[in-house]
């Protein structure tokens, strides 16, 4: 190498430790500025996890201003006194099953009125709570609650003698799912739009963020349904754009023989109803 090669080297060696240098502490300062940001996401959804998963809406309604005529309005304590409201009506023939109907993550048992009313013109009775903190409730959602409130709810019912039919839509299926594997004297699972996991669902969403590590409420409904020997009805419609329908091709693949997969074409999260998902219901009913 020519000496005029090496001091030109030199040169731009310096010329590159000089940018380097001058690049070091803003480059710094967008590092710590970047942690910061992504400290400060991670903490919010952390501490308000219960708020972003449980989302109580309105104000509860009176069953009749909802069609529902027959239904009858009741306060039912829990095993921590904590005093829950649930929407019964016996069943109008006699000897037909008992609906417990868990609901999903956002408004109130208002919005469901339209399947309430399937079930009671089927002749079913039915039993609809509003979770802990939901309107018309005390207490706060959490998920040992729900599930604890949950088989509390069976065995009032069961005791009554009453067969009981677990239905179970979107969040309330991890809850009758739950029901379920400790109470397989229920007569059928309905599990209408599942999820595997709230926290599957969350990692898909925010993969960024560690959310197995901080999510309290993981509802891990794929570590149980194998456990399960109530026979199980899983429904997912192929545009359900809130939970994809891989969730239910897992469980129902978890759950073997024991559970009947039912794609519902062009179905979204919130109208499987409308595409004969009752039907269906009674359909299995009759045959088991």
């Amino acid at each position: 190498m020519s000496q005029a090669q090496s001091e030109n080297k030199d040169v731009t060696l310096r010329t590159l430790r000089s940018i380097a240098e001058k690049l070091k502490g803003p480059l710094v300062l967008l590092a710590l500025f970047v942690a910061a940001i992504y400290a400060a996401i991670v903490g919010y959804m952390y501490f308000n996890q219960r708020s972003l998963l449980f989302k109580p809406d309105g104000l509860l309604p009176e069953p009749r201003a909802v069609g529902l005529a027959d239904v009858e309005v009741i306060t039912l304590p829990m095993s921590d006194k904590t005093v829950l409201t649930a929407w019964a009506a016996p069943p109008a023939i006699e000897g037909a099953t008992t609906v417990l109907f868990f609901h999903g993550q956002t408004g109130n048992l208002g919005d469901r009125a339209d399947r309430m009313r399937e079930i009671l013109n089927s002749g079913f009775g039915l039993l609809a709570p509003s979770y802990r903190g939901y309107p018309g409730s005390e207490g706060q959602p959490s998920e040992l609650a729900l599930i604890s409130d949950g088989l509390q709810l069976f065995d009032g019912v069961a005791s009554e003698g009453s067969a009981v039919l677990l239905h179970g839509q979107s969040l309330g299926t991890a809850i009758a799912a739950a029901v379920a594997e400790q109470r397989p004297q229920a007569q059928l699972l309905v599990l209408e739009a599942p999820f595997t996991a709230t926290v599957d669902v969350a990692s898909e969403r925010y993969p960024w963020i560690p959310v197995s590590a901080l999510m309290k409420d993981q509802f891990a409904t794929r570590d149980l349904i194998a456990n399960i020997t109530v026979p199980t009805l899983i429904f997912h419609g192929t545009h359900d754009e809130t939970v994809p329908m891989h969730h239910s091709q897992t469980l129902a693949d978890l759950a073997g023989e024991n559970a009947q997969f039912h794609v519902i074409t062009d179905g979204a999260h919130n109208d499987l109803w409308s595409h004969g998902l009752w039907d269906d219901v009674q359909n299995a009913l009759q045959k088991n």
